[in-house]
């Protein structure tokens, strides 16, 4: 098995593609040992020490690391743990477990095709882009003018991410979207 390892925007945060499928559907993102429950392969991978954040998309796994652990350290053991699962036969998430957020904040008295607008760019234009770094980012609500997302794995605590979302995201949302003047990040 070849796994092959590409850099983030964020410099904290390495891209692993297994060349296999990594999540069926959905994505599952850890920032804590405590939260690894449904998943071997993330519990494995803090228990490494000097990691901070596990994030599965489709075909990559994005980890992230403390700011005192060197990429050179911590990378072949990384590898080593990835690895190690796909020779297993374990399954990535327990079966059942839930993997995406779903939670969504009351959108105002937006017209709804307004808000269907604003979804399917961010499904079709930047949740794409934003996969391509190791992330991914989910659309939590539309209010007063303002689209609220939280951006995941890779993109969440990038250096970029302000720039991302106000020079990329919010300038194409107003773009196409007049009733949007700005974006937000939300936890």
């Amino acid at each position: 098995m070849f796994i092959q390892t590409e850099q983030t925007p964020n410099p904290a945060t390495l891209k692993f593609l297994p060349g296999r499928p990594v999540m069926e559907s959905g994505v599952a993102d850890f920032t804590d040992v405590e939260d690894t429950a449904p998943s071997p392969l993330a519990r494995h991978l803090f228990e490494l020490g000097g990691v901070t954040g596990v994030f599965f998309g489709a075909d990559f796994i994005t980890v992230t690391k403390s700011e005192d652990t060197k990429w050179q350290v911590i990378k072949p053991l990384v590898l080593g743990a990835i690895m190690d699962h796909y020779t297993s036969g374990q399954p990535i998430m327990a079966e059942g477990t839930a993997t995406d957020e779903s939670d969504l904040m009351e959108d105002d008295d937006a017209d709804p095709d307004v808000i269907d607008q604003i979804k399917e760019l961010i499904e079709t234009r930047v949740r794409p882009a934003v996969a391509q770094d190791g992330g991914d980012i989910i659309y939590k609500g539309f209010k007063g003018g303002t689209v609220y997302l939280h951006m995941r794995g890779a993109c969440a605590g990038c250096p970029s991410s302000t720039m991302t979302l106000k020079s990329g995201i919010e300038n194409m949302l107003r773009h196409y979207v007049p009733e949007v003047t700005q974006v937000e990040a939300v936890l």
